[in-house]
């Protein structure tokens, strides 16, 4: 954002100026895009390498450079959940949504709001996530699990259906056959089985045929 906001300041000036060449005024900025490009990697590197200290000190250090970088606080906020700060994941996750409202923002939100079973919450954020993008079998199966918790169970239903639609694994079978069985919905639920068993046949690999020796008479 601050870079943004140097270059057009520095483009102002350019044209009032009228004989100020690019290249006296480019540096400035690329060194501030330059320090943000480090500081990322060392973010990232630091959560791959579970150095989360390492990590934080890096986010935070982009927020201050930028305020509102809606992408270091969704960071920040998987970096606190990690480490099951979930006040201080909330705050991350809900300042990223209010600057750049995004799915995954919403979506990460929902996922601590459950896990601290603040589940009207949760679904209120997961339900936000998936009208910004409803095409993941994760949001839906989100969804579902949180609206079984607050016995909406026609929610569960058409959830899991609609994440067997888009991405049949075991685990969305296997939650949708669950379903089927709970609700007393029998030929559905052996419907589903069905499914899941062909499923399953596909994931085991082939046996190997041993070649026999052959015979050699001497």
């Amino acid at each position: 954002m601050i870079s943004i906001i140097l270059l057009a300041l520095f483009g102002v000036i350019a044209i009032a100026a009228g004989k100020v060449r690019d290249t006296e005024l480019s540096p400035i900025p690329l060194k501030l895009s330059d320090r943000m490009s480090k500081l990322w990697d060392i973010a990232h590197q630091g959560m791959r390498d579970n150095r989360l200290l390492r990590a934080e000190k890096a986010l935070l250090t982009i927020l201050n450079i930028d305020e509102k970088n809606a992408a270091a606080y969704n960071r920040l906020g998987i970096l606190y959940a990690k480490q099951k700060e979930f006040k201080d994941a909330i705050d991350c996750f809900e300042i990223a949504s209010s600057i750049e409202p995004s799915a995954s923002s919403l979506h990460n939100l929902g996922l601590i709001y459950y896990e601290t079973e603040n589940y009207e919450k949760a679904e209120t954020a997961f339900n936000q996530a998936l009208k910004m993008e409803d095409n993941l079998a994760a949001r839906h199966i989100a969804l579902a699990k949180v609206s079984e918790k607050l016995g909406n169970n026609a929610v569960v239903m058409k959830s899991l259906e609609r994440a067997v639609e888009l991405e049949p694994t075991k685990e969305s079978l296997t939650l949708l056959m669950n379903a089927y069985v709970d609700a007393d919905m029998d030929t559905e639920a052996r419907a589903v089985q069905r499914k899941l068993e062909r499923f399953e046949s596909k994931k085991s690999p082939t046996p190997t045929k041993v070649k026999q020796p052959r015979k050699v008479v001497v």
